[in-house]
């Protein structure tokens, strides 16, 4: 096990104060520290989030309360890249589910949905608030892959694999005009 050094440098510092200096009350910052450590980090130990609640002057079961209740907050060791494919209602009628099953048999994951080299981990999202162009994946709590078919599900895995980013892929806005009531 690695011997990590539970501090943030200057700019970290520097970046979390001006996150607290937004917000009347400094409780309100706990979001974007924790997201600051879990950049730094790769996930949320007891250490790093005391780091945030000593850093923010906080009490920590705040903090911790936070990183409990959002899903994008790792409070485990995880896999350098995180897919999660919607199967809310609309993205599990269109495909959803199929396309987390295939992504799933395609990196071999385990019953955790992990895959078999380490680099992935695969989960379901609720809602990703795409449902005209799903069905929809977010890779890594960053970019969105939409109208995810089985090639697109293969060609994001086989770039995360290349140590490649996956681009910001604009869509343009349905037309509504066109929909009938």
């Amino acid at each position: 096990m690695e011997d990590i050094s539970y501090i943030f440098t200057d700019s970290e510092i520097a970046e979390i104060k001006q996150h607290i200096a937004k917000y009347p009350d400094r409780r309100s910052a706990v979001m974007p520290a924790l997201w600051i450590a879990q950049e730094k980090f790769g996930w949320l130990s007891s250490e790093a989030i005391k780091l945030v609640a000593t850093t923010i002057d906080i009490p920590y079961a705040h903090v911790y309360g936070v990183a409990s209740f959002y899903t994008m907050y790792f409070k485990e060791p995880v896999p350098k890249h995180l897919l999660e494919v919607c199967t809310c209602f609309t993205c599990g009628e269109i495909g959803g589910n199929d396309m987390l099953a295939y992504l799933r048999e395609h990196i071999e994951a385990d019953e955790r949905g992990r895959s078999k080299d380490g680099l992935f981990w695969t989960r379901s999202a609720e809602c990703l608030g795409a449902c005209d162009t799903g069905p929809i994946c977010q890779v890594s709590n960053r970019r969105y892959v939409h109208r995810l078919n089985r090639e697109k599900v293969t060609e994001v895995v086989e770039k995360l694999r290349k140590g490649e980013d996956i681009p910001y892929e604009p869509i343009p806005l349905s037309d509504q005009s066109i929909i009938e009531d």
